[in-house]
């Protein structure tokens, strides 16, 4: 797995470099602001860009713009977003854009080492990894007239973790039931949403959207 890391902070960008490389994995390049990354990317074509979403100069949003640059020119790229703060729009707007080989977590995740290498693992694999504290905020501020309230506490539950990104197994894994009840669960939720199959939408997608965007 060939990696670009862009962060500005350099201990936080060499210390991902150090623990990325003492798991094997090859960092390619790293760099501190938008342009270098940006730079790395053309000439690396890495697998998966590691990016903070305050950059320079203004610490705003030039790392998700940088992202979304880079997955124009490499659109294979995996992205693993990472921010000091929940910030609801950015993982919205991550997912609006399709949810296969993306990422948002939060940079506290970085110190849980096994946690942040599975979800590295997950994104490069083609999945979505949303961090279960930004999850956890969302669902706090939802409102309380939307169709969430129509789940039951155990639908909640099976969503939540739809949103980390992962998939039936795993959620039939931490909630100690079976992949038959996952599926009958994820099928009421899609109903319950009123999300009918079609083939332009990925109803599971489409579900954690919502999900998602019930927190404004």
């Amino acid at each position: 797995m060939r990696i670009v890391i862009a962060e500005d902070d350099p201990l936080l960008r060499e210390g991902l470099a150090l623990l990325l490389r003492a798991e094997s994995l090859d960092v390619v390049a790293t760099a501190p602001d938008p342009d270098g990354f940006l730079t790395a990317i053309d000439a690396h074509e890495p697998d998966v860009a590691i990016v903070d979403v305050r950059m320079p100069p203004t610490h705003t949003d030039e790392g998700i713009v940088a992202a979304v640059e880079a997955r124009r020119r490499q659109p294979e790229l995996a992205v693993l977003v990472l921010s000091a703060y929940v910030e609801q729009a950015f993982a919205t707007d991550l997912l609006a854009h399709g949810s296969a080989r993306l990422g948002y977590l939060l940079k506290e995740r970085v110190g849980r080492v096994e946690e942040f290498m599975g979800a590295l693992h997950r994104v490069a694999e083609g999945g979505t990894a949303i961090d279960p504290e930004v999850v956890a905020q969302l669902l706090a501020r939802s409102r309380p007239d939307n169709r969430l309230d129509r789940l039951s506490p155990r639908e909640r539950d099976v969503l939540a973790l739809m949103a980390e990104g992962l998939g039936n197994a795993a959620i039939a894994e931490r909630l100690f039931v079976t992949d038959g009840a996952v599926h009958k669960h994820i099928r009421s939720i899609f109903a319950k949403l009123d999300l009918a199959p079609t083939d332009r939408t990925d109803r599971r997608v489409a579900a954690v959207l919502h999900y998602l965007e019930s927190g404004k």
